[in-house]
């Protein structure tokens, strides 16, 4: 008898991918809990709603501001320790908004939270493109993402349900998940640098280079797009849309984001597994492509039902939104990609914060159609300029 052929194993995620994705979890469950419950609580310090919005922004100004010098950071500490010490700043000042006695107190507090996000988002995703093969990164990005996904479905409905017993117990509650997040992150990740054992150092792809490449710069004009269409259109215009177009409920715009988050999720893992096997670049084009038109489409809805078919056909392109490009940067930068990360980080955050603030303006002094299509004109620049991107099944 001849012995069998041995049959190929199906590659596996490393460890590493599964403890980040618990991690985002626990990081984005607490974070879900305290959004809807956020303005409300600062409204109780008797302020306005321009301060509200201070509050809001100063978490995501605050992440800018520090994604720079992230990278440092790492290079110094090592991605696992500066994503321990990035959540517990997040953990620490969230329990202390618990408790805040002003104003100034809890714009402070959110402020250093976003100090703490950055620490955590750039240290969390460099090690995830560090610790795996370029033919197993969209699928690592992919896991990782759908963690923040049900973590982020799940925490708006207990922090509605938190919020009735009272306005200070989300907080305490997202201090909790967060404090279990920062332990399962320096308990069961490897202690390494550089996403690379330290036995085996790597020198790092020098900047010049990353930036020099058309792949990277095409991934941070997609994230830069996908900062702006995504918070600036989708979540700051849709819900009034939803209002004051079709004359809806805010109730009617939570069940069409669930639905549309449910069909993201499912539409992941099938999606990351393109990016791997097919490529970035037909990744990138063609699902940038799709948001656009579908972008141009939402103001048109007629109907709820119509507006939920939209946003679930969004979902899916934002599946490979979410994993093409970021997998592109770990092909460019590779192991201890601590700036290329942040930089890349960085276009997203400049996106989120400058978008809502352009799409509202047009809103209010053109037309919903009009800000909508300057989001999609932003993706179908993106689809086009990938174009250049180098033809490669990766």
């Amino acid at each position: 008898m001849t012995d069998p052929t041995p049959v190929a194993e199906k590659p596996r995620l490393p460890r590493d991918v599964y403890v980040l994705g618990v991690v985002a979890f626990f990081v984005m469950l607490g974070f879900g809990v305290v959004v809807p419950v956020l303005p409300v609580y600062a409204r109780s310090f008797d302020v306005g709603y321009t301060e509200v919005g201070a509050v809001v922004s100063a978490f995501a100004l605050m992440r800018l501001v520090a994604s720079p010098f992230v990278g440092r950071f790492i290079d110094w500490g090592g991605e696992r320790l500066i994503l321990g010490i990035g959540v517990g700043i997040v953990a620490v000042s969230s329990g202390l908004v618990g408790i805040a006695q002003d104003y100034p107190q809890l714009l402070l507090l959110r402020a250093a939270g976003g100090i703490g996000s950055a620490l955590f988002s750039v240290s969390a995703m460099t090690l995830l493109l560090g610790a795996t093969s370029s033919t197993l990164r969209a699928r690592a990005i992919g896991f990782y993402q759908g963690g923040f996904l049900i973590g982020g479905m799940a925490g708006p409905a207990l922090g509605g349900v938190l919020g009735t017993i009272s306005l200070q117990a989300p907080f305490f509650f997202y201090a909790a998940t967060l404090t279990v997040a920062s332990l399962i992150a320096l308990v069961l990740l490897r202690r390494s640098r550089g996403g690379v054992d330290a036995a085996a150092p790597v020198t790092p792809v020098p900047l010049r280079t990353v930036l020099a490449d058309t792949r990277y710069r095409a991934a941070c004009v997609a994230n830069f797009a996908s900062g702006w269409t995504s918070f600036g259109v989708r979540s700051a215009l849709v819900p009034l849309f939803v209002v004051e177009v079709l004359r809806g409920t805010s109730v009617w715009t939570g069940i069409a984001f669930a639905i549309a988050a449910v069909v993201q999720g499912i539409a992941l893992a099938p999606a990351a597994r393109f990016v791997d096997t097919v490529g970035r670049r037909p990744a990138i084009i063609g699902s940038y492509s799709l948001a656009a038109v579908i972008v141009v489409a939402i103001p048109f809805a007629p109907n709820i039902i119509v507006l939920t078919v939209l946003l679930c056909l969004y979902g899916v392109a934002a599946s490979f939104m979410g994993t093409a490009p970021a997998a592109t940067v770990g092909d460019v930068a590779g192991p201890r990609s601590g700036r290329p990360v942040a930089l890349f980080s960085m276009c997203a955050d400049v996106g989120a914060i400058v978008g809502p603030l352009v799409a509202g303006f047009l809103a209010d002094t053109v037309s919903y159609p009009v800000a909508f299509a300057v989001g999609a004109a932003l993706y179908a620049a993106t689809a086009l300029y990938a174009t250049r991107m180098q033809r490669a099944r990766i």
